[in-house]
């Protein structure tokens, strides 16, 4: 802005006092102009001096009109471009929205509403599901789908084809308003050209893209090979997944008829050819597997044949209450020796108390149970290296076993409870709704190791054997022995 003018509401607007300080500025140098005048003007040279002070008073003027000009005429101010509105206050500039004075009432007065406006209506509680339907193998069957369930005001969050001989199963994972039953979803499917139509309750892992999921469930059989029916189960879904050890006595060329190399896939069951020979089955009877389904689990267990077997080989070491020090760590055939001698020195009551009777071949039990093909195994050690208790969860179809065994000597000592808690930690950490241990109903050692997990349990007793079935919930069982890890 110029030194005569300022923006007031956007207008330029002219300061009269600055105009009569100018004019009071000019009388008084007329006046001195005069006396100097008159001074000069009688002297001997006074009309040359009076001409030379008319010209440089002359060139002062015209300086002062052209600096005038110029500031009037200056770039706008480093606050903004004069665009005729008024500058913000240096708080809505800098992003505060403080405001002071009157603005701030009005902003008050006016900010729920504004809000509330902004906001709009509060979204409704939403439902995950996941879906699947065979749809026909014709253009537009799909998006006729599609149109239906945004008419029910469904939306579609993930999309996973599978093409069919006779058209195409598509598997959906959808946020649906939770007042939408599954059945009233299940007839808009059904009307839109859908059938086979199977809907389940999703969670929040099931938003994972489907190539991130399969890689991480890669990477957890490639980590260990006791991963590899659990990952089975979260690829393919809800399904009981046993795995039948090659028959003694039967040909190679018996064994391949059975499993071939390359699987088997019948409507609802797969048949995979196992690593050490036996047979994978898979079974889910509620929806037939599609092909996609089956090159994946079949690439699972292709990778875990090349792996060969592996399992986590760090341990924990555990003081117990009288001061020894034992170490707790995974096991599998590679310990078939330790366990052996183990079981040598355990007396026919502690054996029989496992096996639920005499045990004349102990390599036939132990060569199944420390497989990794059929679950964890938890073998607890002295400083010399000796095992004196083993600790199993094993995958039963869709169920899941615990069992105990633990020397004589080292017994009533906590070793016990702690391999139990540890296992029913990894079967939480598996997803597993419930575990369940057989025994004698004579065995209170079992009894109280199991009451110790806190967790409810459910007794069923039928001619002297116990099973008792624990209720697992979200909280893992934690060890009561203090430990130091060593990884």
């Amino acid at each position: 802005m110029s030194d005569v003018t300022r923006k007031r509401h956007g207008r330029p607007v002219h300061h009269w006092r600055r105009d009569l300080v100018e004019l009071a500025a000019l009388f008084t140098a007329v006046a001195v102009a005069d006396a100097v005048a008159n001074l000069v003007g009688h002297g001997p040279d006074g009309p040359e001096l009076l001409l030379v002070s008319a010209v440089i008073l002359a060139a002062t003027a015209g300086f002062h009109t052209w600096w005038a000009r110029r500031h009037t005429h200056a770039p706008p101010d480093a606050d903004g471009p004069d665009t005729g509105t008024p500058p913000l206050p240096a708080q809505d500039r800098t992003g505060d929205t403080t405001n002071t004075g009157s603005t701030t009432a009005a902003a008050a007065t006016t900010a729920p509403e504004a809000t509330d406006a902004a906001a709009g209506p509060r979204p409704e509680p939403t439902t995950l599901w996941r879906m699947r339907t065979t749809v026909r193998d014709a253009p537009g069957s799909l998006a006729a789908l599609c149109t239906a369930l945004a008419g029910d005001g469904v939306d579609i969050l993930s999309l996973q084809t599978h093409p069919l001989a006779d058209g195409t199963v598509d598997e959906f994972l959808l946020r649906a308003p939770a007042a939408l039953p599954a059945a009233d979803l299940t007839r808009t499917v059904s009307r839109a050209g859908g059938s086979s139509t199977w809907v389940e309750r999703a969670d929040a892992h099931d938003l994972v893209d489907a190539p991130t999921r399969i890689l991480g469930l890669a990477t957890r059989t490639a980590l260990d090979a006791a991963e590899l029916p659990l990952a089975l189960r979260q690829l393919l879904g809800r399904c009981t997944i046993r795995s039948l050890p090659a028959k003694a006595g039967r040909t190679e060329g018996a064994q391949e008829e059975a499993a071939p190399v390359e699987g088997v896939l019948d409507g609802t069951v797969l048949r995979l050819r196992a690593p050490e020979g036996g047979v994978i089955t898979v079974e889910r009877p509620y929806l037939p597997f599609t092909p996609t389904e089956f090159a994946r689990a079949r690439a699972l267990v292709e990778l875990d044949t090349r792996l060969g077997p592996r399992i986590p080989r760090g341990q924990d070491v555990l003081t117990l209450p009288e001061g020894s020090d034992i170490t707790v760590s995974r096991a599998d055939t590679g310990d078939l020796d330790a366990a052996k001698d183990m079981h040598e020195r355990c007396s026919k009551r502690t054996l029989s108390m496992r096996y639920h009777g005499p045990v004349n071949d102990a390599d036939r039990y132990l060569n199944h149970l420390l497989s990794p093909r059929f679950g964890r195994t938890l073998a607890a050690r002295t400083a010399s290296g000796r095992v004196v208790g083993l600790g199993h969860l094993l995958w039963d179809g869709d169920e899941t076993e615990i069992a105990l065994l633990v020397e004589d000597d080292w017994q009533r000592r906590g070793i016990g409870g702690e391999l139990l808690g540890r296992l029913v930690s990894m079967a939480i950490e598996a997803g597993c709704e419930s575990v369940y241990a057989v025994t004698q109903s004579s065995n209170t050692g079992m009894v109280a190791a199991m009451r110790g997990l806190r967790l409810p349990l459910d007794f069923q007793i039928e001619e002297g054997t116990l099973v008792i079935t624990a209720r697992l919930d979200a909280t893992p069982v934690r060890s009561q022995l203090p430990y130091d890890s060593h990884q």
